[in-house]
């Protein structure tokens, strides 16, 4: 790693790849085959959503990786790393994206929250 830009670099776009796979609805397809999105309406008529993980295996260990931030955010991590040591020049404007990606989710949270009363 040459500096400390590229380790923000690399941080912000684990963290923005991480929630891509983890939470986001338009990957929602790659979750699909291994979980189970569960809706269910409690006493006082909100509604709770949670997964449940599919089969057995391999496919239920995909399944909790999928499911799991700091598993997946392990992963995202050795591949993000990888691919800005063997093959910068390709993978360093896709590592831009997401970390101004990330910092902007980030961003975009803490006005939410500061504007919610």
């Amino acid at each position: 790693m040459d500096n400390w830009l590229d380790l923000f670099l690399l941080v912000f776009a684990s963290f923005r790849l991480t929630r891509l796979i983890v939470y986001d609805t338009i990957t929602e397809f790659i979750r699909a085959p291994f979980h189970e999105t569960v809706v269910e309406t409690l006493a006082d008529g909100r509604k709770d959503t949670y997964i449940e993980i599919k089969g057995s295996g391999i496919k239920y260990w995909i399944g909790e990786l999928l499911s799991c931030h700091w598993c997946t955010g392990f992963w995202c991590s050795v591949i993000i790393y990888g691919a800005y040591e063997f093959y910068p020049h390709i993978s360093l404007p896709f590592i831009s994206i997401f970390a101004i990606a990330g910092i902007a989710s980030i961003i975009q949270s803490w006005v939410v929250k500061s504007t919610e009363n």
